[in-house]
């Protein structure tokens, strides 16, 4: 009876000390994204303190909305079914194949996905653009075509599938499809039959994921699709910043709302699936050098795509950053021209570094509580919600956030629109989804029965964190802030909104010059295209040397 008592108390204890290090993210979030959120929300339905439902009805009836929901869908399900089909041949090669350089190229091919939307767009922008390398060589332009955004949008999102569907390819035991082929069925009713159902959970993630993605893309669609296409990103920063229709931008920013929230149910049933019961085993063991001419050919296939699909628009971007006058254009990025910023475009380098910085603290700090609070698979309800909801920051408008903190904090004690700190909260809200998802596979690896032995010698929670999670989880705690720094230096949706004019980020900076004519302000926004991507290049290899096998992809 004793030990019944002890045992329910222990756990008492367990769940009250879960929920005390929920206080803190649960606080974060309601303050700096429901609020902000509800609030754009409700000026935009809201009038005279009477709610206007019945202007859903009539936003939704419009033609123009009509035909943005439309295009969003459509390219959204075209750019993920694309970006399947170029990466999974990717995801086997990196999970079953062992050549020469496979980590480096593993790190060159995840630069994209860290890469600020801004980048990809001005990549894509130098290689198929107007006065761009395809335009040169044979007179051919996809800027503002859809073409020009789907594979944009594949380019962003193939590290994504390579490394959600090869993660998991590497660690199945090849010994299954070994054991179908004995039996005499050919390879591609053995892979069919045996590895794709096992493999089904991972490639349902990683399309969702890159659905969620392509569905909510601003940057790039803002870039390349001119006036002709608008997701309804694009579509709420229009209404919000150029129309000022609020009550339009509201019904757009509720309908995203239940689009992503319906997108992250099923990632995450499908995340369920995937941690089900699968025989796996050490993915070191699973790679071999390719055998036959199929292997080489498909190795060689997948080299080409990384090359001319991944490689060569970055390649682009820093030639046309450099032009004909080699360095001209970052000299230019000294001087204040009195036109588009207040300061020096270069300045923004050093304010994007430290936004990011704080974005980043902020982050781990909130993810690593959040972290802790969900390690248990056993959690309440309550603490589930909680999990599900991180991600939804990564899917709800980053435009109605950044000017739903205009609109929100404004007034004492939260009148944050003068401070610094307004941008790296922004920031942080994209970040710790990413710190989350990183420590949480790690920190649920710890053997619990560690932190039991602790517990029954008197340890408290926080001393249990300090000397048994803490020493196990350090590096996973960098991998997360390293993605934290990589996501935050890129912001951009929200940041745009809330950067002041006389401290602008790297993507904001790009935006501004590109919006401007002239040959100087075009191949400013290359130079500083390109530091941001040398920038983050350099934080994804530090990433890679510190990733480990039992580290969370993304």
């Amino acid at each position: 009876m004793d030990l019944a008592r002890t045992e329910v108390a222990r756990r008492t204890r367990g769940n009250a000390a879960r929920l005390g290090l929920l206080a803190v993210p649960v606080a974060f979030f309601a303050v700096f994204f429901a609020y902000p959120v509800a609030a754009i929300v409700a000026r935009g339905l809201k009038v005279d303190g009477a709610w206007q439902l019945g202007r859903i009805g009539e936003v939704l009836a419009q033609p123009d909305v009509r035909h943005v929901l439309w295009f969003t869908t459509w390219q959204a399900l075209v750019s993920t079914a694309l970006t399947l089909l170029v990466a999974l041949p990717g995801a086997y090669v990196f999970a079953r194949l062992d050549f020469p350089g496979k980590q480096v190229l593993r790190a060159v091919v995840t630069v994209p996905f860290v890469l600020p939307t801004v980048v990809v767009g001005t990549a894509f922008l130098a290689l198929v653009g107007r006065g761009g390398l395809l335009d040169e060589l044979w007179g051919v332009r996809l800027d503002t075509t859809v073409w020009a955004i789907l594979l944009a949008h594949v380019f962003f999102n193939y590290a994504v599938v390579v490394r959600t569907v090869g993660g998991l390819w590497a660690q199945l035991d090849p010994r299954q499809e070994e054991a179908a082929r004995m039996l005499g069925t050919s390879p591609l009713t053995a892979w069919r039959r045996v590895t794709l159902p096992a493999l089904a959970p991972a490639v349902a993630a990683a399309a969702l994921m890159v659905f969620l993605f392509t569905f909510t893309s601003f940057g790039v669609v803002q870039i390349l699709g001119g006036p002709t296409f608008s997701t309804l990103e694009v579509e709420i920063y229009r209404q919000t910043s150029e129309i000022f229709d609020l009550s339009t931008a509201a019904v757009l920013t509720l309908i995203q709302f239940v689009a992503v929230g319906a997108i992250l149910a099923l990632h995450a049933w499908t995340v369920r699936r995937r941690e089900t019961a699968l025989r796996l085993v050490d993915a070191s063991v699973t790679a071999r050098r390719p055998r036959g001419a199929g292997q080489w050919a498909l190795l060689g296939g997948v080299l080409v795509t990384v090359l001319v699909l991944l490689l060569l628009p970055l390649a682009v971007l820093v030639q046309r950053s450099l032009g004909a006058a080699g360095f001209g254009y970052y000299r230019a990025l000294m001087r204040n021209d009195g036109g588009v910023f207040l300061v020096p475009p270069i300045e923004a380098i050093g304010n994007s570094l430290s936004y990011a910085v704080a974005a980043t603290l902020i982050a781990v700090v909130i993810g690593a509580l959040a972290a802790a609070a969900l390690t248990r698979r056993d959690a309440g309800r309550f603490v589930r919600g909680f999990d599900a909801l991180l991600m939804l920051p990564l899917g709800v408008s980053a435009v109605t956030v950044g000017f739903g903190f205009l609109i929100a904090l404004d007034e004492p004690p939260l009148d944050l629109r003068s401070s610094w700190i307004l941008v790296p909260l922004a920031q942080a809200l994209v970040g710790v989804p990413f710190v989350v998802r990183t420590m949480l596979p790690v920190l649920r690896a710890v053997d619990v029965r560690l932190r039991e032995a602790a517990a029954v010698l008197g340890a408290s929670p926080w001393r249990v964190w300090r000397e048994v999670d803490l020493p196990m989880v350090r590096r996973a705690l960098l991998i997360a802030a390293g993605f934290a720094f990589a996501v935050s230096l890129g912001e951009f949706g929200a940041t745009v909104f809330i950067a002041r004019p006389d401290r602008p980020t790297l993507p904001v900076a790009v935006a501004r010059l590109l919006g401007r004519p002239g040959d100087l302000n075009y191949g400013q926004a290359m130079a500083l295209s390109t530091i941001l991507m040398v920038v983050c290049a350099v934080a994804l290899l530090v990433l890679e040397k510190l990733r480990t096998d039992r580290t969370g992809e993304f």
